[in-house]
């Protein structure tokens, strides 16, 4: 659905500059108010306020065009302060700024175990530095290791020490930006807590109605393991219907995402209008015109309770206010735009928090929609399937086309990861999907009767487990998911360029379209040709902070060895070593451990001797091979970890310290050499070896 004039998607036009505000605001590192912005911002808006008051007295209607030019930057600057002022650090009253030997925290969310383990955000609101209790705000994100934690819920407070530091910034190539993830949650402190550290002092201290809906859906994923026995279709069941992701495996995880069929495990607009359909169904016995209020109400309740029910996440947030105002407009005979809604549902999620634009969920959810609404008709329009059936199954393509046309950008951006299959992964979900949804929520409705409810369990059991095999099936052909697919900011945004382009040549045929798409692809592909070439010419060595483990990437072209003591099995493995194999684009390595010796045309190990391009490496641990520095003739650098034994003979070396010593041994070996790089919370160290 694209429209023919700009004046039929008014908040769409609006949405945009108030988005580009809050975009500026997050990308504003410091986080500090603009005092200048203020002051335009008040006298832009009383300048549109008074001439609004003289809009008849000085015929300011030959002159339209002065309301846009004072309402873009008044969206603008509206967005950039209100974005500045969420931001929990400008607070003077933020609890890192406050003395304290306790803190008095809420927990805020639902406490998640794993590994012994339990993982919660909480509301300090309250510092005590020994004499009195200041009032604080501020969220932190609480790790407890202790099997008691598990009893912590959601609502109850606790008395905790202060002791808390902030959250890692990503220290290798590649690496996930953990400590903006939270920060775009507004959790900028952490604290790690064990046994006996920690008091529950009360409960009830959160929202009555979350508090609520987390402890029902408890009780129906309960309901869920009584009457289904497969570990995985429970954990698939309670993602799918009730947004319940704690015992969901990362293998099953992997399987949708290669598969392009991760969104059925989110709920989001597809899980609320297989609900929709079912309540218009039911509610289908009542006379159209008298009931047409009551009717909905009902739904719209309905709705809004399965939206706190899973969760309030943004997607299912998104399709709960777009219902809201269809219904509202059909049952008072207003015809709405499509594309103003989703615009007006945007507008309100990012008045109660601009953060949301961060968020991967909101910004693939709304583009989805937004594909949909826009591209999915022009691509339906391009065949005309006279079979009904056919018919069918080509208006299903061409939405799952649009959607992934419209998101495939910021996919790649995010995921590295293409689904070849993705038009066939969601054909075959298409069916087990509304039957999982209809079973499983017909087994949570309904009391609990054995033949009935076993019954239904049975029946959502072996779709889930249907669909699982199905999709397995598809991720194992050939080609299924192109993998380490790296895009820069830049080619993100020209790839979005050349997407709408397409779009906007499909609907107007205009060759000019056609001409920019065409530029856009010639710039894009050099970009990815110069960057390969780039790379393939490149060699380099990368001593990563591997925190606990050691690793080091010799990189020379798309080869490359890595001298590791972990497996690639590893979650520190994956977390740091194989995104920066990735995004330096190395397609064939090999993973050696420090024992061992290799001899390659560009790489040589001997013992503790690396020998790379020009430079020498001595390779120092507790498992090194060695008699003496001195027997080293020419070495570039030494790099030394497991707290292995040093002496002077090292100091006209430049030393590497690797992260997994510890602080009295990096204190003491920093006193041996004025040349040294310390990864210990610091970045890694590239060195370029050509």
């Amino acid at each position: 659905m694209i429209t023919r004039h700009r004046g039929e998607i008014p908040v769409v036009l609006l949405l945009l500059p108030f988005i580009a505000g809050i975009a500026c605001a997050i990308w504003n590192t410091d986080g500090q108010p603009y005092p200048w912005a203020v002051a335009l911002l008040v006298l832009l808006a009383t300048a549109f306020i008074l001439l609004n008051l003289a809009y008849q007295s000085l015929r300011l209607y030959h002159y339209r065009w002065i309301g846009t030019v004072l309402i873009l930057p008044i969206l603008f600057l509206t967005g950039l302060l209100f974005t500045l002022s969420k931001n929990e650090l400008n607070h003077a009253n933020h609890f890192s700024k406050q003395p304290a030997k306790y803190l008095l925290v809420n927990i805020n969310s639902e406490p998640v175990v794993k590994h012994d383990v339990t993982r919660f955000t909480a509301d300090v609101v309250g510092a005590y530095d020994g004499k009195a209790c200041s009032y604080t705000t501020g969220t932190i994100l609480i790790a407890v290791k202790d099997k008691l934690a598990t009893n912590v819920f959601y609502g109850e407070q606790l008395l905790i020490p202060a002791n808390y530091s902030a959250p890692d910034p990503p220290f290798n190539p590649g690496e996930f930006n953990y400590k903006q993830y939270l920060a775009n949650k507004h959790i900028h402190q952490q604290s790690y807590l064990y046994p006996g550290q920690y008091r529950v002092l009360g409960s009830g201290k959160g929202n009555k109605l979350i508090s609520y809906a987390l402890q029902t859906r408890q009780k129906l994923v309960d309901k869920l393991r009584h009457n289904m026995k497969d570990t995985t279709a429970i954990a698939v069941a309670s993602t799918l219907i009730l947004g319940y992701k704690a015992d969901l495996s990362a293998d099953v995880m992997q399987t949708y995402a290669k598969t392009g069929t991760i969104h059925i495990l989110s709920v989001s607009g597809g899980h609320v209008a297989i609900l929709l359909g079912l309540l218009v169904y039911i509610l289908g016995f009542l006379p159209n015109k008298r009931t047409r209020v009551f009717e909905a109400v009902i739904i719209l309740a309905v709705i809004w309770a399965y939206a706190v029910l899973t969760g309030l996440s943004p997607a299912v947030c998104r399709a709960a206010l777009m219902i809201t105002l269809i219904i509202a407009g059909k049952t008072y005979s207003r015809q709405l735009n499509s594309l103003n809604l989703l615009a007006v549902s945007a507008f309100v999620l990012l008045l109660y928090d601009p953060y949301l634009l961060t968020d991967v969920g909101f910004q693939l959810s709304y583009l989805a929609v937004a594909g949909i609404l826009i591209l999915q008709p022009v691509i339906y329009n391009l065949l005309s399937v006279k079979n009904k059936w056919l018919d069918k199954l080509w208006l299903a393509c061409s939405v799952s086309i649009a959607a992934q046309a419209f998101t495939f950008p910021l996919s790649l951006y995010y995921f590295h990861q293409f689904p070849a299959y993705f038009i066939i992964s969601n054909l075959l979900i298409v069916l087990p999907v509304g039957l999982i949804m209809y079973a499983g929520l017909l087994l949570l409705v309904l009391p609990q009767w054995p033949l009935v409810s076993q019954s239904l369990g049975w029946v959502l059991e072996k779709s889930i487990l249907m669909m699982n095999r199905m999709l397995t099936f598809v991720e194992q052909l050939p080609f299924a998911s192109i993998n380490k697919l790296w895009i820069s900011r830049m080619e993100l945004l020209l790839l979005s360029c050349i997407v709408i382009m397409v779009a906007y040549f499909l609907y107007s045929k205009s060759k000019r379209a056609f001409i920019a798409t065409a530029v856009g692809c010639l710039v894009l592909f050099t970009s990815f040709s110069v960057r390969k070439i780039s790379a393939d010419n490149k060699n380099m060595v990368v001593f990563l902070n591997a925190r606990k483990q050691q690793a080091i990437v010799f990189k020379h072209g798309e080869k490359g060895i890595v001298i590791t003591n972990m497996k690639p099995t590893d979650k520190a493995f994956t977390y740091s070593v194989q995104p920066c194999l990735d995004s330096m684009q190395i397609e064939d390595y090999r993973l050696l451990p420090f024992t061992a010796d290799v001899r390659k045309p560009y790489f040589l190990k001997k013992d503790a001797l690396v020998v790379f391009g020009t430079k020498k490496f001595l390779l120092l641990n507790d498992s090194s091979r060695f008699k003496s520095i001195g027997s080293y003739k020419g070495i570039n650098y030494a790099y030394f970890s497991d707290n292995v034994l040093v002496d002077s003979s090292v100091s006209h070396l430049p030393l590497i310290i690797s992260a997994n010593n510890s602080e009295r041994y990096i204190e003491k070996v920093q006193t041996l050499s004025n040349k040294n790089y310390i990864l210990k919370r610091n970045k890694a160290l590239l060195l370029i070896s050509n």
